[in-house]
């Protein structure tokens, strides 16, 4: 809680005018620690294009955010006129109310004053009081306390040169945010005379910071050194970035029609081509009328619609993170740090105070700083201004009760033409449906390109506005690779493109022809290779990618994006329709795993300092049996459809097992249903010190290797500096995995592996040559680790394997196999 002292208080101020007033205002904020003097005239320069007076006597002077290097400590002060000073023509000012904001401390202070406008006895006290309390009470809701001493200390800094190919865009700049935020130090980077706050996403953004760039990063505070060390160290490691490629485009095409009639060029954006029609899509424009109610009503929808709005962002990180990778996801996190910048609450407030609604305030806040990002010179940079507008667009969805944007849905494949994409749009993408689309703004580097990358669908970005008159049902063929969209193609050049599409895709994947053939060895050892998934529909996708079956389903996300638990049958429902779709192959679902990095808020589940110690996979199971048992009888019932098998998530200890085989078995006896076999996942250093008793109980082990990973090296896996650590390679980890092996082998079980090193080639060679007789991985790496173990022989691998558990780190394991 922001303070406000006695001492920041002038009662009955001799200011004759505003330029009075606002300088006592200034020399308060000076005389308390919280500004360099220059900032007052940057509480001048806020005046000259913003009128800071709320209404009901009460004004707010601030300075200027580009100014924000002046303000030392976050605070604010009163000056009370009981004449009243004339701020513009018919308003008069008695509590003058100056602002230093550096964070997001002082939102209170003005979520307090909302209500203070709104009473006019209270105001009319406050004017008239001779107890600087009253005024304190009144602003933060209580009475004086000794204040803490302000120590405005940033000599403890470095600088460093940002490595990132990009600069500090919206993936590392929420790196760099999370990791300030973990300490209680005010954080401060300058990028040449430019000054940012280090907690405040947009801010860090605004600085423009490229790649190359040098800047210093300063903290003040009691932690200070610990929060530099570890940012510091955070940008050494990169901020957790991916490595993006240079060129979007991985592979070439040569094809061009040779009859082109009507050709739009644009940008290329994600490589492929893709043949079909066009369909137009041109979301509803969000139309906001300024019908202001109640100020506090007004307030309320402010605070209730940016909360939903953050919830609904983290359920799309965590689909996002599982189908197309953490690093993709965390666009999604970016945009929840940028509904958490206090400067566009605090702006939106203002407007509220000055008569406007809260939907109408927002969305000028929003268009005014997507306008100001859209004009930096880093096109990285200026392109996440679409990021802005798309999770302001969320927000004020929800103020205006229209719960989700419009939906992209065809009717047969087709090729989308848009104005834009957002990223939300993008990742909710039916790649079933949407072949490729074309856009007339937008640009490579804009996290909307990035999705359609991950996606594996063809883009072309910048296309003019020209293409958006393209009538829908025409006939086309996109060419992500070069950036061309040729329209009404003669049959010659669709069956042209058609054979191009073949060439490539043999030229990108080579082991794609041969994706349904065994993974057999040279020396005939066969490897079964199945696919993670979600739903049925995904299965359908794996089988047609060459999967022999899934070797995990997750059935957290029937839970997930919902205001109530799935009932028995719903669920029934999707394990059936994932059994059919599988026609015989064989199937592992996964019970319930919530918990850790996936969490469902109408569970009831309290916060846990570290989740994934806490009650999360089979421990919740257990300790919800209204959750459990449906799930179990609705497996069950799935189970007489098909093949079938069921795996318990987290299991640290043997009494673990025991009682979830024990709660199945009666469940299957109550419905008289088929036995179905029990396997565990292995995920923690328990289960393989005692692997050799747990092989005596199940029927089989999975191996989930993030989750080990991370246990076993101590590293959390989605920690931005350690991520890049936590290498499932590490020899330890797969030290671990080689235990499991030999104590399945002693009692006849087979072990799999369905964590994210199994569809890692380096990986897949040495899982294989451990022993291990499954590997489940994504859709899209199917053929290439098929390919992988069919190129090399069983005796091979197996040596390089035991090479392996003698390395010293990860990164001799990946030399020793490359």
């Amino acid at each position: 809680m922001i303070e406000l002292r006695p001492e920041q208080i002038q009662l009955n101020a001799n200011v004759t005018d505003k330029d009075a007033a606002i300088r006592a205002a200034g020399k308060l904020l000076a005389d308390s620690g919280n500004i360099d003097p220059r900032y007052v005239e940057s509480m001048f320069g806020r005046e000259a294009v913003a009128n800071t007076y709320l209404g009901n006597g009460i004004s707010i002077p601030h300075g200027l955010p580009k100014d924000r290097d002046y303000v030392l400590q976050t605070g604010i002060c009163v000056v009370q006129s009981r004449e009243g000073v004339t701020w513009k023509e018919g308003e008069t000012a008695h509590l003058i109310v100056g602002i230093a904001a550096k964070s997001d401390e002082h939102i209170t202070v003005l979520r307090r004053l909302t209500r203070v406008l709104g009473n006019k006895e209270l105001v009319h006290k406050l004017i008239h009081t001779d107890d600087s309390a009253d005024i304190i009470e009144a602003l933060t809701g209580e009475r004086p306390a000794p204040a803490a001493p302000v120590v405005p200390d940033y000599d403890q800094k470095f600088t460093a040169t940002i490595t990132n190919a990009h600069g500090l865009h919206a993936r590392p700049a929420t790196t760099f945010v999370t990791l300030a935020k973990r300490f209680a130090a005010s954080v401060r980077v300058r990028n040449g005379n430019e000054v940012a706050d280090g907690k405040n996403m947009l801010s860090l953004l605004q600085l423009g910071v490229g790649g190359g760039d040098e800047i210093t990063v300063s903290a003040a505070g009691a932690d200070a050194p610990a929060a530099l060390a570890a940012l510091k160290a955070g940008i050494a490691e990169g901020l957790g970035d991916e490595d993006e490629e240079e060129s979007v485009v991985s592979g070439s095409l040569n094809w061009r029609p040779a009859h082109p009639t009507k050709t739009v060029v644009g940008v290329a954006a994600a490589n492929g081509l893709a043949i079909g029609v066009i369909q137009q899509h041109a979301p509803q424009a969000i139309i906001v009328e300024d019908n202001p109610a109640d100020r506090l009503l007004e307030g309320e929808i402010l605070q209730n619609s940016l909360t939903e709005a953050k919830d609904e962002l983290e359920n799309v990180y965590n689909e996002v993170k599982t189908r197309l990778g953490a690093g993709k996801a965390t666009i999604f996190q970016a945009h929840i740090e940028l509904l958490n910048d206090p400067a566009l609450v605090q702006s939106t407030v203002q407007r509220i105070f000055q008569g406007h609604s809260a939907a109408w305030s927002w969305q000028q806040v929003i268009n005014e700083r997507v306008e100001q990002m859209s004009k930096l010179d880093d096109a990285i940079l200026a392109a996440r201004s679409a990021d802005l507008s798309d999770a302001g667009n969320r927000v004020l969805r929800k103020m205006l009760g229209i719960q989700s944007a419009d939906a992209i849905s065809t009717e047969q494949p087709v090729i989308l033409v848009a104005d834009d994409l957002t990223p939300s749009d993008t990742a909710a993408l039916d790649t079933d449906s949407v072949l490729g689309f074309c856009t007339a703004a937008g640009g490579p580097t804009a996290h909307t390109a990035i999705i359609a990358r991950s996606l594996g669908i063809p883009a072309v970005v910048a296309s003019g506005e020209s293409v958006l008159d393209i009538p829908s049902g025409t006939p086309c063929i996109l060419d992500g690779f070069n950036g061309k969209l040729y329209l009404e193609p003669n049959s010659a050049d669709v069956v042209a493109a058609q054979q191009a599409q073949i060439s490539q895709q043999q030229i990108k994947n080579a082991a794609y022809v041969d994706r349904l053939q065994p993974a057999n060895t040279t020396d005939g050892h066969h490897v079964e290779v199945a696919a993670n998934v979600n739903r049925a529909s995904d299965a359908t996708v794996a089988i047609e990618n060459g999967a022999d079956g899934v070797g995990l389903m997750r059935t957290e996300f029937l839970f997930l994006e919902r205001d109530s638990a799935p009932t028995e049958e719903e669920q029934y429902a999707a394990y059936k329709a994932m059994v059919e779709a599988l026609d015989g192959r064989p199937l592992i679902i996964r019970t319930l795993d919530i918990g850790g990095d996936k969490n469902v808020d109408y569970l009831g589940m309290t916060d846990m300092d570290n989740s994934f110690l806490g009650l999360r996979g089979i421990r919740l199971c257990l300790a919800r049996p209204d959750l459990f048992v449906t799930q179990l009888r609705a497996l069950y019932r799935a189970a007489a459809h098909g093949s079938l098998q069921i795996m318990f998530p987290m299991i640290a200890t043997l009494g673990d097992f025991e009682q979830a085989k024990g709660m199945a078995e009666a469940v299957r006896a109550e419905l008289n249903a088929p036995s179905v076999p029990l396997g565990m996942m292995v995920e923690v250093p328990s289960a393989v010190v005692l692997a050799d008793q747990f092989a005596a109980e199940v029927d089989f082990f999975s191996v989930g290797t993030n989750d080990l990973t991370q246990y076993v090296l101590a590293m959390d896996r989605l920690h931005p500096q350690l991520a890049k650590r936590t290498d499932s390679l590490h020899p330890a980890v797969l030290r671990m995995i080689d235990q499991t092996v030999k104590a399945a082998k002693k009692h006849d079980k087979w072990v799999g592996v369905c964590g994210g090193v199994a569809g890692d080639k380096a990986g897949a060679v040495l899982l294989t040559g451990l022993g291990v007789n499954e590997l489940s991985v994504s859709s899209p790496d199917v053929a290439t680790i098929k390919a992988e173990i069919r190129s090399r022989s069983l005796a091979e691998m197996q040596d390089l394997a035991q090479q392996a558990l003698a390395c010293r780190n990860a990164a001799d394991v990946r030399k020793l196999v490359q």
